[in-house]
């Protein structure tokens, strides 16, 4: 029997917080099963840049959605949200308690409030033609192309990020809808009876701990898990947009020295974490504890 009257419970965080240690504890504590909450940790084969948990780690609690694509797959929030509440649905049925556990704040926040998702009109053909005019003229012109179709959408994009302009272009191009239009089914209303449990910390403390999780993840093993995947030629797809594989990946490729992919790793971890934090900050009602876990376990006591 479950020991919280809470139908789900959400662990999120920063990079390099201390989400999974934590969420083992609390998985024993009220009887849970734990449920991916990180986009990348979909994906075999990217185990060590992801920090993804190792069997050992699990100490026997059940997880689910970890390594259920290939790295050459794409994955889609909408997706996400679908097998997630599935899985909530399937856990719950058997008295568990579904514990999601992860950094990717859109991700979270569209399983546990009423996110409605227009359904993609993905025309591969268009896809293509917009990728080799974006190699043709850069991403700042087709930057300004979006502008002039979706102005409010384009301000929210940086001129850099290809992928989201060229799908925002492919939204309004082939469905008529705007990006911005489509964010506003992106409800509020919660659908479960949650609780949304944020691990934080002091900055500086913080920017550490992620520059010794790089450092550690290098010694661990993260150049031969990025070269395999470079040397069987996965690079320009989704998974390997991650930190830590698009930098060695540039760095396999000649573009930089080790020095600077190991810099950048961290510099990019780092902006990432503070990303985070403001999402959510901003986005979702988040019972903030630090690290403690005696502040966890009075949220649950009777």
């Amino acid at each position: 029997m479950s020991k919280t009257n809470y139908d789900v419970v959400a662990i999120i965080g920063p990079t390099a917080s201390g989400k999974t240690a934590l969420s083992i504890q609390l998985a024993k504590l009220i009887d849970g099963e734990i449920i991916n909450g990180d986009s990348m940790q979909v994906y075999k084969g990217l185990d060590i840049g992801t920090a993804k948990i190792t069997a050992a780690e699990m100490d026997g609690i059940p997880h689910h959605l970890f390594d259920i694509k290939e790295p050459t797959e794409s994955f889609s929030v909408a997706e996400y949200q679908q097998l997630v509440r599935a899985k909530i649905d399937e856990i719950s049925a058997r008295g568990k308690v579904p514990i999601i556990v992860g950094g990717t704040g859109l991700y979270v926040q569209s399983v546990l409030y009423d996110f409605q998702f227009t359904k993609e009109q993905v025309n591969e053909e268009a896809r293509s033609l917009y990728y080799k005019e974006l190699e043709k003229i850069g991403p700042e012109a087709m930057h300004a192309k979006l502008a002039a179709l979706d102005p409010e959408t384009a301000s929210n994009i940086h001129p850099n990020n290809t992928r989201r302009i060229i799908r925002a272009l492919e939204m309004v191009e082939l469905s008529g809808t705007s990006k911005v239009a489509d964010e506003h089914n992106r409800g509020d209303i919660p659908l479960y009876n949650h609780l949304i449990i944020g691990l934080d910390m002091e900055r500086e403390k913080l920017y550490e701990r992620i520059n010794l999780r790089v450092d550690i993840m290098l010694e661990q093993g993260l150049i031969q898990e990025v070269r395999e995947l470079y040397d069987a030629g996965i690079r320009d797809v989704q998974a390997m947009k991650a930190i830590g594989y698009k930098e060695l990946c540039a760095y396999f490729a000649g573009l930089v020295s080790y020095e600077d992919a190991v810099d950048q790793i961290k510099q990019n971890s780092r902006r990432y974490a503070k990303r985070q934090l403001t999402y959510f900050r901003n986005k979702m009602d988040v019972q903030w504890i630090g690290t403690n876990w005696e502040q966890v376990k009075s949220l649950f006591a009777e």
